[in-house]
């Protein structure tokens, strides 16, 4: 026949080069017939070339048999899924039941994992989130609290502007972790007196918990004995029946005048002796800068400032005698330092330093710090406080350093380089050694400077 003299041939060639290279050649072809020449295919796979001619006799029968041969191919495998051994035939159930238990326990154990899992996200997002998640179910929980906590849908639905469809209550995050005291807090009759728990509100604040929730009741009515009228208040004597003295170990103000409450303050109630009276205006030391030299590097450009840890108000006091409007931070530790200055006609503002400043970006011309800098803790817990003095004080403002204690050396070279880090101008730099306040012991060493804030791009 035509397809005797047909020859087909398989060769595998390996390179010596490449072990890997295989090169495959499937030709066929078909000779000539003795009544003409009936036509040629061929095909080469591996050098990426494939060449067709018309179709012979030869190659006609070569599809007919793989045809058959896919039909036959695919016989078997139907039979060889469809066929059961007869010991199975005769039982199937068994096996059957046994395989759809196996699934479902391995099915049943995956829906355990995932919530397991979902459980611990949730856990995750209750100690993120803090007082949002507070478990309002708990017993003995105040009622003023559940209430507070609520929250209250607007009345005409979404707002345009901000987007909220809720009004939700502002409360520290860590308020969960003191729910006890946080609920003792709120206990109190409604439209009645306030307890006297200032104390307790402060301790809140201190664990972070911060803000407080509002109540409604009645602050305590302590009537202002005395006051005088600005600018004379601010150099007079505060009486001692005009603050409160709850909570406190003192019960006058010639009790804390004998003690040393702070670095800073040490006889600092005392508005007629002590040295309150002579503070920024006269210099016991190289470290003490004076209020005009430092007004005089802001170029007259001082009208607010902000006075971190200002002790009973002596900084604000100094201030306002040249007209600069001074907001005082403090709390009540050991001394009622905020109800003293606010009788000296100054603001206080009772506030902890690990709170964010409530107050918009670059808002001060003037940001005066002492010892009260030293929040404590970690490195970077300094830094989170240093960015945010340096959010709210403005382009060209002054931050004023005044007497940091450094305990040693690497603290000093670590708030050296956390102060470089911001760019600032040093207008003036003084490290110097003071004796303790009681005349005793080793110098220590403090740190003065004045810097001021560079515009950024």
């Amino acid at each position: 026949s035509i397809c005797s003299t047909s020859r087909i041939s398989l060769s595998l060639l390996s390179s010596s080069q490449d072990p890997i290279f295989v090169h495959f050649t499937l030709q066929l072809k078909a000779e000539k017939a003795a009544n003409g020449e009936m036509g040629s295919v061929s095909l080469k796979i591996g050098d990426g070339t494939a060449r067709f001619k018309r179709a012979t006799l030869c190659s006609s029968a070569v599809n007919i048999l793989m045809l058959f041969s896919v039909i036959t191919t695919n016989v078997f495998a139907l039979y060889a899924f469809t066929y059961s051994p007869k010991h199975l035939q005769n039982n199937p159930l068994p096996y059957s039941h046994k395989n759809v238990s196996l699934i479902s326990e391995q099915v049943s154990l995956i829906l355990r994992e995932i919530d397991s899992s979902q459980r611990k996200l949730a856990q995750m997002e209750k100690e993120l989130l803090g007082y949002d998640t507070l478990d309002l179910s708990r017993p003995n929980l105040a009622s003023e609290l559940k209430l507070f906590l609520e929250h209250h849908q607007l009345p005409l639905g979404k707002d345009s502007r901000t987007g909220i469809t809720e009004m939700v209550a502002s409360v520290g995050h860590s308020c969960e972790k003191s729910a006890d005291l946080l609920s003792q807090y709120m206990s109190y009759k409604v439209s009645g007196p306030c307890p006297d728990d200032w104390s307790l509100a402060q301790k809140l604040v201190l664990r972070g918990c911060e803000p407080l929730p509002r109540r409604r009741c009645f602050g305590k009515s302590v009537p202002k004995v005395g006051l005088s009228s600005f600018p004379a208040s601010l150099w007079k004597p505060v009486s001692d029946k005009s603050v409160t003295w709850s909570g406190l170990g003192c019960k006058s103000f010639e009790c804390l005048n004998g003690k040393k409450l702070t670095r800073d303050c040490v006889g600092c109630f005392d508005l007629v002796n002590g040295y309150e009276t002579q503070k920024y205006v006269k210099a016991r030391g190289k470290n003490d800068f004076l209020i005009d030299d430092v007004l005089a590097m802001g170029s007259g450009g001082i009208r607010i400032g902000f006075d971190i840890g200002g002790g009973s108000g002596t900084f604000a006091a100094r201030m306002a005698e040249r007209n600069v409007t001074v907001i005082t931070n403090t709390l009540n530790i050991d001394a009622p330092y905020n109800e003293f200055i606010a009788a000296r006609g100054l603001f206080p503002l009772f506030l902890s330093l690990d709170h964010r400043f409530p107050f918009y970006d670059n808002v001060f011309d003037l940001v005066h710090a002492s010892s009260g800098l030293d929040v404590g803790g970690k490195p970077e817990k300094l830094e989170f406080f240093m960015f945010d003095v340096d959010r709210i004080l403005r382009a060209g403002g002054l931050f004023w350093l005044d007497n940091f204690y450094c305990a040693n050396d690497e603290k000093k070279r670590s708030l050296t380089r956390l102060i470089e880090r911001f760019g600032y101008k040093k207008l003036k730099w003084v490290v110097g050694e003071k004796g303790d306040a009681a005349g005793a012991g080793k110098p220590e060493v403090y740190l003065s400077a004045v810097l001021q804030k560079p515009v950024r791009v």
